[in-house]
C-alpha cells in the first residue's frame, strides 16, 4: 500500500465474536426390513455407546454397538415392527457428554444424523475441556468464509485465521471439519492454505483466460455477518471497477460486488463460474468520510485469481484452471455451482 495509510482507510473483513462411511453392523433381524435405519455419528468424536428407544420411554436401555464408533461412522439397526416409527436416539461419547435427538421418525427419514450441534452434557457436568476435533461452545469466536481449491485443501485470508488457536470449516453438507495445522500463507497477498481433511468439496476452477476485462461481471459468494444475518451463503452480484487495488495495488481488483464481515477469503467468480478472485477487504466509508468529506459508496476489494493461483502453485499445488469462454450463466446458476465448494469458517481464540 503506497499511496495511502491501508489500517486507516480499510476495515478487513473479518467478523469477531461471530459422506459418511457406512459401518454396517445389524443387530439381530427381528422386524420387517421397512423398519430399518442407520444412527450416523458427525459429532467429531468417538461414541462409547449408541442407545435408541421408541419415543417417551422413560430409560435408554441397553447399548446396542458391539464396539467403539468412530466419527463419520453409521451404525444400521432393524426394530421391532410393534415399536412404531418415532424414536429417541443417543450417542454417549468420550469425553463424557451425550448427543442426543428426540421424536425422530425413521419411517419418514430412515437416517438420524448426530452432529456437534446435539452434543450436551449429562448430569455430572460439561468437561473443562473440548474434545479433539470438536467446536468450543466458550472460545472467542471470529469467522469468515473459504473455498475448496484442491482435494482437502481450502484457501481464504490470512487475516480470517491469524491468531487461531484452533480453526474449523462447515462444509455445504452441514459437516464441522478441523483444519490441520500449519497453514501456508502469504502476508502480502493476505492469502492462507489450509490442509482440511475429511473432503470439504469438489475444487472451483479458476480462470485461466482471457484476462479479465473492466465492467465484466462478477459474483462474489460467502458468509457475511453471521449471527445478525441467517446461516446460508449469500451471493451479490457487481462488475470489475477497477484493475488494481486501494494504493495501486497491482495484486488486487476493485469490485461493486458489495461484502460484509464475513465475506473475507470468499470466491469471487465470472459468469462460466471460474475463479477471477478472493474477496479480501473493503473500504471504509467512516474513515474516508472524515478525511475527504464525502461518503465512499460500494468500493470494494479482492486478490486477483492469478495471483491466487500462482500463491498456490508456490504452495505445492497444481490449481484446477479453465478458460471462460462460450455462454455466460445465469448468477444463480454460478452460486449453485459455488456452493458445493464454498466453506464457513471458524476461527477459535
Amino acid at each position: 500500500m503506497q499511496s495511502f495509510p491501508f489500517h486507516s482507510l480499510l476495515a478487513a473483513t473479518l467478523l469477531l465474536a461471530v459422506p459418511a462411511a457406512t459401518l454396517a453392523q445389524p443387530a439381530p433381524a427381528q422386524g420387517h426390513a421397512q423398519n430399518r435405519f442407520q444412527v450416523i455419528n458427525r459429532t467429531g468424536q468417538e461414541a462409547s455407546a449408541v442407545h435408541a428407544v421408541r419415543s417417551g420411554r422413560a430409560d435408554w436401555g441397553g447399548n446396542l454397538a458391539p464396539g467403539p464408533m468412530p466419527s463419520d461412522k453409521a451404525l444400521t439397526l432393524r426394530p421391532d415392527a410393534d415399536t412404531g416409527c418415532r424414536f429417541d436416539v443417543r450417542l454417549v461419547l468420550g469425553d463424557g457428554r451425550e448427543a442426543v435427538k428426540r421424536n425422530q421418525d425413521i419411517c419418514a427419514t430412515p437416517r438420524v444424523v448426530l452432529e456437534s450441534g446435539d452434543v450436551q452434557a449429562v448430569a455430572s457436568g460439561t468437561p473443562t475441556r473440548p474434545a479433539p476435533g470438536q467446536p468450543n461452545p466458550k472460545a472467542r469466536v471470529s469467522s469468515g468464509t473459504g473455498f475448496v481449491v484442491a482435494a482437502d485443501r481450502v484457501l481464504t485470508n490470512r487475516h480470517v485465521v491469524d491468531g487461531c488457536d484452533r480453526v474449523f470449516i462447515r462444509t455445504a453438507d452441514g459437516r464441522m471439519l478441523p483444519a490441520v495445522p500449519p497453514a501456508k500463507v502469504d502476508a502480502n497477498l493476505d492469502l492462507s492454505l489450509l490442509a482440511v481433511p475429511g473432503n470439504p468439496g469438489p475444487a472451483l476452477a479458476f480462470r485461466s483466460g482471457p484476462a479479465v476485462r473492466r465492467g465484466e461481471g462478477v459474483v462474489a459468494y460467502g458468509f457475511p455477518l453471521p449471527g445478525l444475518l441467517s446461516s446460508d451463503p449469500k451471493l451479490t452480484r457487481g462488475e470489475v471497477n477497477g484493475m488494481n487495488g486501494l494504493g495501486d495495488n497491482p495484486t488486487q481488483y476493485q469490485i461493486s460486488a458489495p461484502v460484509q464481515p464475513g465475506n473475507s477469503g470468499g470466491p469471487l467468480l465470472d459468469l462460466h463460474g471460474h475463479v477471477v478472485g478472493v474477496v479480501v477487504s473493503k473500504l471504509n466509508a467512516g474513515a474516508v468520510s472524515r478525511r475527504t468529506g464525502d461518503i465512499a459508496q460500494n468500493i470494494n476489494f479482492a486478490v486477483k485469481g492469478t495471483a491466487a493461483a500462482e500463491f498456490l502453485r508456490r504452495a505445492g499445488l497444481t490449481p484446477k484452471t479453465e478458460d471462460s469462454t462460450g455462454t455466460e450463466q445465469s448468477a444463480a446458476d454460478v452460486g449453485e455451482a459455488a456452493n458445493r465448494s464454498t466453506v464457513f469458517i471458524r476461527c477459535e481464540r
